[in-house]
């Protein structure tokens, strides 16, 4: 760690709907940081694969409909500081932004503005980008706001589209260099220390 890295430990929550790669991915590189430790990992889908993957942490359930306040009330308990959207597919509550200012983070598989918005997700993003003939792909990590992928960047890495890429190629490549970037990303954000050098993204 930067030797002016600060000293006091920020506790991070992590939110997933699917299979929680990215969730795993954070949890991995914190499991045992001086600066960051991760509270927990809470997802709104039962039948989340997140929910058969080992993990060092804990996870937790719930519904978005009848525990917003519950599991807001459980950050707080916990002295959660901070959270990291990590492929969660529900709209945040305004509540929830407004605990967490300019400490709330999403990963999105695109280069936003591209390909961002309600309803953009998953391999709906990178047919697009096909569709759309982009040379470059890639991913984009913002603050989460009341709008969907509308919050301020934080870090963009590029992703070439390879001329033979079907959607699943394109994700996976990108997806590849969303678990490198989000947690080194967390870690600048948290411990204000310097961002990652996007060209050290996997291609």
């Amino acid at each position: 760690m930067p030797l002016n890295a600060p000293k006091a430990s920020t506790s991070l929550a992590i939110l997933a709907s699917g299979t929680g790669s990215n969730a795993a991915a954070i949890a991995e590189y914190f499991q045992g940081h001086n600066f960051v430790s991760i509270a927990g990992i809470w997802t709104n889908r039962p039948e989340a694969g997140i929910k058969k993957r080992e993990i060092n942490a804990p996870i937790h359930g719930f519904l978005p409909e009848k525990d917003e306040t519950r599991v807001l009330a459980e950050w707080k308990k916990l002295g959660v500081e901070a959270v990291a959207l990590a492929g969660y597919l529900k709209k945040v509550p305004l509540a929830w932004i407004e605990a967490f200012p300019g400490r709330m983070f999403n990963i999105h598989p695109a280069l936003l503005p591209k390909f961002g918005g309600k309803g953009m997700y998953g391999l709906h993003i990178h047919r697009a980008a096909l569709t759309s003939g982009e040379a470059f792909s890639g991913l984009t990590i913002h603050e989460v706001s009341k709008e969907y992928d509308e919050g301020t960047i934080s870090f963009q890495c590029r992703v070439p589209v390879e001329e033979r890429d079907t959607p699943e190629t394109l994700q996976a490549r990108i997806l590849k260099a969303e678990h490198w970037a989000y947690p080194r990303v967390l870690e600048a954000q948290l411990c204000q220390t310097p961002m990652p050098n996007p060209l050290s993204c996997p291609k």
